[in-house]
């Protein structure tokens, strides 16, 4: 009998409308695991390189892993992956919640799509089984008011949704999807996949008990983490505000991106952050299956906007991208602006890096009221926040530029353009500052998916103030000394590597890095006993580290394979000027400096000059199926 996993994955074909159900050897499970690996696996399998983001015959793969599901904190997470409409890669992005874990509960362990429909649909999942249903009465709806509809035709209560809005309906290249209306899979555009082969939503009913192999085990795991997760700083402050002190925090320590990457600091950083928050909008904390952390944060305001609680979860990467990035230190806008890019399932770290590209452009002469509808759009203006994320979400005016991401919208304005962008492989960079976390530099440019602030431990986790349970908890990984924040000499580069190994683990497994050592609560060898006690494998640190690096080396083949090589691994210009402000004020990424970095990353990596895995390291990993 297998544990963690029901041997089951469903195969739908949009194009035929029609499902059929593999059933993988165990070896199959324990060699991808799940996440991005098993997802990878399957876009490698049926995708040629090259392939268009939009084609039916791009695949989307939708996968909890084999640990998934067991009554855990920090499991609730399951992957979406796919070629994304950005950078032309493949792109694997996780969200929380309850959706995964109810896929699992309604037995099955992924669902891979394929093809295109003829006209919008969704998939109704329970007890093992598929359906595809007509969802032309759905087009054009928000997701609570699709998901209620849908129970209502089913007669179902409590289902799950993951689906898209009007933004992934009209291709907007950083279409996220929501999952249980606030959850995102916000990078990579994945929502526009989605869009592309008019799916509109997967609903899911659970009804089943997964079979853990020694359950006991599990709950004794998941006691003990409630019983010290509190004693934890870094899962308290979560715990507390969730991730909505960052931006106060991070303006004191001089590294939040303000006006598009200008300066590192922001006068109004306090109004957009937690005590501002609590005191005028918060309204409840929320949490995923079996977390006591709840690190979510809605709010709600009837002025001076109307903000719906249900597509509220606040967090620090939006406050930021939609309030230090554009400027902006109003909050009840910034809220405002979160909620609607929730209902139109927009990226809002894409949006707020787009919005600020542009009000770059058009403070420096590239662009002007005939090019933007009329709109102002100027660091600090409120009153186009709104107004342009509507237009984006719809593809009209300005929008309509827009929404191709920041790297084709350089192209579309021309006139030099490109000097204000900041991302990598089509992807708008995260709210953390390379010039000031060096190695966020390296990071953001090798990562498969372009700039993720989610691909590696942070510079500070080792810094030189950092608490000493941070060394002693990080060690396993064969890191045992401080490192200094501005630095990306050869011991950082190790750091980037090993830790780039241990997120794309998560990845594959789908934790919670917000429950992870080495500054929250949960011990790797506490994930090693909890991967053995669900799956009842007899499981090492080193095979749950390899498992990552199979998912970083098959999506390095196929970008590789599709063009997207070490030209592709890039520092924006940006990055290269100085900043002006801030206790890290004069602090730059030197050129010379990040591209030995990157060379001895790809040594590390068994990657050729570049940056193709190399045939023994491919057979290394059990990947000889990709040498060619």
């Amino acid at each position: 009998m297998s544990y963690g996993y029901w041997a089951r994955i469903a195969h739908v074909d949009l194009t035929t409308l029609s499902v059929e159900y593999e059933q993988p050897r165990d070896e199959f499970y324990r060699t991808y695991m799940g996440g991005g690996a098993l997802g990878s696996y399957y876009v490698l399998k049926h995708v040629k390189p090259g392939t268009d983001a939009f084609s039916p015959e791009n695949v989307i793969v939708f996968a909890p892993s084999v640990i998934t599901g067991a009554p855990m904190p920090g499991l609730a997470r399951h992957s979406v992956t796919s070629v994304s409409p950005l950078s032309g890669g493949v792109v694997d992005s996780e969200a929380g919640g309850f959706w995964g874990t109810e896929l699992k509960f309604a037995g099955l362990d992924a669902i891979v799509v394929r093809g295109q429909a003829a006209r919008p649909v969704y998939l109704w999942v329970k007890d093992g089984r598929v359906e595809i249903h007509d969802a032309s009465h759905l087009w054009g709806k928000f997701n609570a008011d699709v998901l209620a509809e849908v129970e209502k035709e089913q007669g179902e209560t409590k289902a799950r949704i993951l689906g898209i809005g009007p933004g992934g309906e009209n291709l907007v290249r950083f279409a996220c999807i929501a999952c249980d209306i606030h959850d995102m899979h916000g990078r990579g555009g994945l929502g526009a996949v989605m869009g592309a082969k008019r799916l509109k939503a997967i609903v899911v009913k659970g009804t089943r008990q997964l079979p853990i192999k020694d359950r006991d085990k599990v709950l004794q795991l998941a006691k003990t983490f409630a019983q010290k997760f509190k004693d934890v700083p870094g899962q308290l402050g979560l715990h507390k505000f969730g991730t909505t002190a960052t931006p106060s925090n991070q303006n004191a320590s001089g590294q939040l991106p303000t006006e598009n990457w200008s300066r590192a600091t922001f006068d109004e950083a306090d109004s957009i952050a937690a005590k501002t928050m609590e005191a005028t909008m918060l309204v409840k904390k929320s949490g995923c299956y079996a977390c006591p952390v709840r690190c979510k944060r809605n709010v709600s305001a009837t002025e001076p906007y109307e903000i719906d609680l249900e597509y509220t979860g606040v967090e620090y990467e939006s406050l930021a991208s939609l309030g230090s990035y554009v400027g902006i230190g109003d909050l009840p806008t910034v809220c405002k602006a979160i909620e609607l890019c929730n209902k139109y399932t927009l990226d809002t770290i894409s949006v707020g890096g787009t919005i600020a590209f542009a009000m770059d452009c058009f403070e420096n002469g590239l662009l002007t009221t005939k090019d933007t509808d009329g709109l102002e759009v100027t660091f600090g203006n409120k009153d186009v926040l709104i107004p342009l994320i509507e237009r984006i979400a719809k593809r009209e005016g300005i929008g309509d530029i827009l929404a191709e991401g920041s790297r084709r919208a350089a192209e579309k304005i021309g006139k030099g353009a490109e000097k204000y962008l900041v991302h990598c492989k089509g992807v708008e960079y995260p709210a953390h500052e390379p010039r000031v976390k060096r190695s966020l530099a390296l990071a953001y440019a090798v990562c498969p998916i372009g700039a993720d602030h989610m691909s590696v431990e942070h510079d500070p986790s080792i810094g030189p103030n950092a608490p000493d349970a941070n060394l002693q908890r990080i060690a396993p990984l064969g890191i045992y000394e401080r490192l200094p924040w501005n630095e990306l000499g050869d011991k950082k580069v190790r750091h980037v590597y090993y830790t780039m190994m241990a997120y794309s683990m998560f990845n594959v497994l789908d934790v919670c890095m917000f429950v992870m050592a080495p500054g929250r609560a949960m011990d790797y060898s506490e994930l090693v006993e909890l991967v053995s006690a669900v799956t009842g494998w007899e499981a090492s640190l080193w095979e749950l580290m390899k498992v990552g690096e199979r998912r970083l080396n098959m999506m390095r083949v196929y970008n590789v394979r599709s063009g997207i090589d070490s030209t592709k691994d890039t520092l924006p210009d940006k990055m290269q000027e100085p900043l002006p402000d801030g206790p890290h004020q004069g602090n730059f990424v030197d050129l010379e400096e990040f591209n030995n970095a990157r060379m001895l990353y790809y040594q590390l990596a068994g990657w050729d000059d570049e940056g193709r895995p190399e045939s023994w390291k491919l057979k290394e990993l059990s990947l000889g199926w990709l040498v060619n």
